[in-house]
């Protein structure tokens, strides 16, 4: 009776044993992936840059006098010429200083008339000894003296003079009039010379933009092709050839995604990066008849690369991972393993990266699941959704 209950009990431990142990499970199925082909198209290269429209000229419009600002004579915001009177200050008690250097000036003269006088009569007398040489000594310094006043006099009424002008204050350059700084009736000119107003030579237009120095680099043959010296002969008479359909030299891409219908060039590259940002600001002028482009606005600078136009081998740019300036990208070969593999790119064309080197055409790309593959891992591809035409360039 014994050995049938130990029995019994060996063969329910061993079916418990046999009812808790853990089934090995299913290894996991391969991870799904987003692949795009490796395509090879007939390109044209571009090179954009973020940039900022400004004044080929920024004139600041100060008080060069104090005085009480007395009108406004032009609208804010108005198409001036040079010349173009923009406010005038009180200018009455600077007539009064005009009036009272004129008198001071003809006290002088006079002054300056008795002394040549004394000294004309002195002179023939002291050959004579009629009169001591220290007598005709005076005369001479009495009359070098006077001629000292007349001159300080002169000096006084041409400041008086100059002081009266700057009451009315004109435009140096032909541009767009920003809004005025201060109220008819305010006090101006006292201490610093008061900002009235701002002119904005518009036409033509600035664009300024900044370029890394790794994409200058790179960048340096088309810089070298377009870059032009500030010479106002030889600019006129290429911004006149872009207001005729000059082709070549840059676009513009405004705000709205618009082209800007004239094309401009590179007029200058400031000497240094900057430490801070790594950059370096480079300058382009755009023709602007019609004063549509305005200091401040937001504009994207599009240049051709020369020389890489042609067959490019494409893969978007959701494909390639840059650390620390190695470009990679995970390929799907024809049985489904990755291969992780390093390549070289060249330039952006749109959403997609031209590869140089290290893969071929028709060879799949991970264009997502990039984070959860490993090399030499088995998985489960499946096409990219097919992106939309870019926009024409």
């Amino acid at each position: 009776m014994r050995r049938r209950q130990r029995c019994e009990a060996w063969l329910v431990a061993g079916l418990l044993a046999l009812g808790c142990a853990e089934k090995k499970p299913p290894p996991p199925p391969p991870p799904t992936v987003l692949v795009a082909p490796a395509v090879k198209e007939d390109v044209s290269v571009y090179s954009e840059f973020v940039g900022t429209v400004n004044g080929y000229l920024n004139v600041d419009i100060r008080a060069r006098v104090a005085g009480f600002l007395k009108s406004q004579d032009y609208k804010d915001g108005a198409y001036v010429k040079a010349g173009t009177l923009l406010f005038t200050i009180d200018p009455a008690q600077y007539q009064s200083q005009v009036l009272q250097a004129q008198g001071e000036l003809a006290q002088a003269q006079a002054l300056l008339s008795r002394a040549n006088v004394t000294v004309q009569r002195y002179r023939p007398l002291a050959a004579k000894q009629a009169v001591s040489q220290q007598d005709l000594d005076n005369a001479l310094a009495g009359q070098q003296a006077a001629t000292g006043q007349v001159e300080s006099a002169k000096a006084a009424l041409e400041q008086a003079k100059l002081n009266l002008g700057y009451t009315r204050i004109t435009s140096p350059v032909e541009g767009i009039a920003g809004t005025a700084q201060v109220n008819i009736g305010g006090l101006v000119g006292q201490g610093v010379p008061t900002l009235l107003t701002t002119v904005s030579q518009v036409e033509p237009a600035k664009v300024i933009f900044s370029v890394s120095e790794a994409e200058y680099l790179r960048q340096a043959p088309l810089v070298r092709q377009m870059i032009e010296q500030r010479n106002p002969t030889e600019m006129n008479r290429r911004l006149a050839d872009m207001l005729d359909g000059g082709t070549g030299g840059l676009q513009l891409i405004l705000a709205d995604n618009s082209t800007y219908p004239y094309r401009g060039f590179v007029i200058a590259v400031q000497r240094q990066v900057q430490t801070t940002t790594g950059t370096i600001q480079v300058e382009a002028v755009f023709p602007n008849p019609t004063a549509l482009l305005r200091p401040g606005q937001y504009a994207r600078v599009r240049g051709t690369l020369p020389g890489e136009a042609g067959s490019k081998l494409l893969v978007p740019q959701a494909a390639v991972s840059e650390v620390q300036g190695a470009y990679s990208v995970a390929v799907v070969s024809p049985d489904d393993k990755v291969q992780l593999r390093q390549v070289e790119v060249g330039s952006r064309v749109g959403t997609r990266w031209i590869v140089t080197s290290g893969l071929n055409a028709g060879e799949r790309v991970i264009v997502e699941g990039l984070q959860k593959v490993t090399d030499g891992m088995q998985v489960k591809p499946e096409p990219a959704p097919t992106p939309q035409a870019e926009a024409p360039r």
